[in-house]
């Protein structure tokens, strides 16, 4: 027998009257769910879980709403593959858009392959997959994952060292439609992964390729010239591409954010290629020791919007990098990290924000 969890106006209808039946009714049945729906779009999953034990008609209303059930988040959790193959065998998640694993414990290819055979009509909506830290899966699981999931426009498993170009074939294959490329830490993926991405998404986004060692000139210069939509590129720590490579990014005109903290061989020339990339917002030069003040002069002059800008550990700037960047940035630059750069003249908080008025933070690198 069901029990009455609507504070008891059913069982005492005559402590209402007549008149007022009928607004309380509608209160109840049309107002009150719809404040639950919105109350539960902001909570955090596990809270929303344990609203469905509060009374079978608040289950009822709040799993028969899709909206709340887009969102699958195990990250850090135990158990996590034996979690994710239980959930989406529910009939509430048959719509989820998003799946985040990332650090998950105790996730194999063995439960990526189970999503695969039982449960694959509750992944045709899904968008986001993050697999990062998930260190158990191969190739073998993404293959098992991405067949499911053709309309997944965001894939990112970070620091894994199983996958090679075999997963990324197995990506590429699968999901048509990614915008956003998250392979760092992926240390066995080399340009044929590079070349394989540049064919299959020349929608591209962004890519983050973070210390992917096995990665030359060529690998990167498949992606430079076929994916002219990049607007995010992170080559943190890859210190081993040349100049002719940087000289290359001017063929990404929207690129918003730029990372090539550790680019040892960047030099001037280089820079004023990647000052061509007008829109530019966030650059990290850290440790890009052959610059001088002749690159970051030109990019002062070519990006105009920068908000984020660290020179951090460059010996070869002086004053003048600092002038010319007041003169084109002060009206946007908000982080500046000049820390370790001997030959700009050391100035206090207040003389940094005279020539910068809106910075925030003074430091990127500790």
């Amino acid at each position: 027998m069901e029990h009455n969890f609507n504070g008891g106006e059913e069982d005492s209808p005559k402590s209402v009257a007549p008149e007022e039946e009928l607004p309380q009714l509608q209160w109840r049945k049309e107002t009150v769910p719809r404040v639950f729906i919105i109350v539960s779009s902001k909570l955090p999953q596990r809270d929303l879980i344990s609203l469905l034990l509060v009374s079978p008609w608040l289950y009822r209303t709040l799993a028969s709403n899709p909206s709340l059930w887009q969102v699958l988040d195990f990250h850090e959790l135990n158990n996590a593959g034996n979690r994710l193959v239980a959930a989406l065998s529910l009939p509430r998640y048959k719509h989820v858009k998003q799946i985040n694993l990332e650090f998950a414990q105790d996730l194999e290819d063995k439960h990526l392959e189970l999503l695969k055979n039982k449960c694959s009509s509750s992944l045709q909506n899904l968008e986001i997959l993050n697999l990062n830290g998930c260190q158990k899966i191969s190739d073998q699981g993404v293959e098992a994952i991405t067949s499911a999931c053709s309309n997944m426009r965001v894939f990112s498993i970070y620091w894994n060292v199983r996958v090679t170009d075999v997963g990324t074939q197995h990506l590429v294959q699968n999901c048509k439609h990614v915008i956003d490329l998250n392979f760092s830490g992926c240390k066995n993926i080399s340009d044929k992964s590079m070349q394989l991405v540049a064919d299959a998404y020349q929608k591209l986004e962004s890519l983050n390729i973070t210390r992917c060692i096995k990665l030359s000139d060529s690998g990167l210069q498949y992606i430079l010239r076929s994916c002219s939509s990049l607007k995010s590129l992170n080559l943190y720590a890859l210190s081993s591409f040349t100049d002719e490579v940087y000289m290359s990014m001017s063929l990404l005109t929207q690129l918003r954010f730029l990372d090539l903290c550790g680019a040892q061989n960047l030099s001037d020339q280089g820079l004023m290629c990647i000052a061509k990339c007008n829109y530019l917002v966030y650059l990290n030069l850290s440790w890009c020791v052959r610059a001088t003040d002749a690159g970051v002069i030109a990019l002062a002059e070519g990006c105009s919007y920068l908000e984020l800008l660290s020179l951090f550990g460059i010996l070869g700037v002086t004053d003048q990098s600092l002038e010319a960047l007041s003169r084109s940035c002060s009206s946007t630059l908000k982080t500046l990290d000049v820390n370790g750069c001997i030959n700009i003249k050391r100035r206090t908080r207040e003389e940094l924000l005279q020539l910068f008025p809106l910075l925030e933070c003074f430091k990127v690198h500790s």
